[in-house]
């Protein structure tokens, strides 16, 4: 099923937290012909109420078990309001950390993938090593009480940190990656444009993530 030559453009940035998802989704919308849309977690976590976060936000390890039931359903809600801006000719941007690593596997990326069967779909990994993660943790710590775990001389790397990075890249399959430790959020974009220009690959990263049932 395709559709129509009028509907928008969607990227998917995906990686862990603080990796430099949301300053590449910032840089599309201030760069990118027309309207871009943010419909990422930050954006759609304001919109959940309090007492079900970090909702899609929740991180790999199966802590909150009694959340996991609700979480495919925000992620389809997510994904189909994506489908339906870009089906009204809005591009999307969507900043996101896809992981399995629940206390069973849910299988969501899948199930995203073929809500958007038919659109152009870039999917990017944003990769960033952890030492810089750490860094930019410390740097966004300072001065004020966090929800962060800081590292310390014992545990240089938390747990929590280190489980994202081993979770959030599988199974790896993107059209794009960008280093955001080697790039600026801008180079990142004009990256994806360049990739953008190319044209879509056969099959794209979600047509074969959407396929490997």
């Amino acid at each position: 099923m395709t559709h129509d030559s009028h509907a928008g453009q969607i990227i998917i940035l995906n990686g862990a937290p603080r990796s430099g998802k949301s300053s590449i989704a910032r840089a599309i919308q201030e760069e990118f012909e027309g309207p871009w849309i943010n419909l990422g977690v930050d954006s759609y976590n304001a919109m959940t109420p309090r007492r079900y976060l970090p909702g899609i936000g929740l991180r790999p390890g199966g802590e909150r078990p009694e959340l996991e039931e609700l979480i495919p359903f925000l992620y389809a809600a997510l994904y189909e309001s994506i489908a339906i801006h870009a089906g009204l000719g809005l591009n999307v941007v969507a900043d996101l950390g896809h992981h399995d690593s629940y206390s069973q596997p849910l299988g969501i990326l899948g199930d995203c993938a073929r809500r958007l069967e038919g659109f152009s779909v870039l999917f990017v990994g944003v990769r960033c090593p952890i030492e810089t993660i750490m860094q930019r943790r410390e740097v966004a710590e300072e001065g004020r009480e966090t929800l962060y775990l800081r590292a310390t001389d014992d545990v240089p790397i938390p747990e929590p940190v280190q489980r994202w990075q081993d979770e959030v890249h599988r199974p790896g399959i993107y059209d794009i990656e960008v280093d955001t430790s080697v790039l600026t959020a801008l180079e990142c974009a004009e990256a994806i444009r360049h990739r953008l220009d190319l044209g879509s690959p056969e099959p794209s990263a979600f047509e074969r993530i959407a396929g490997g049932r």
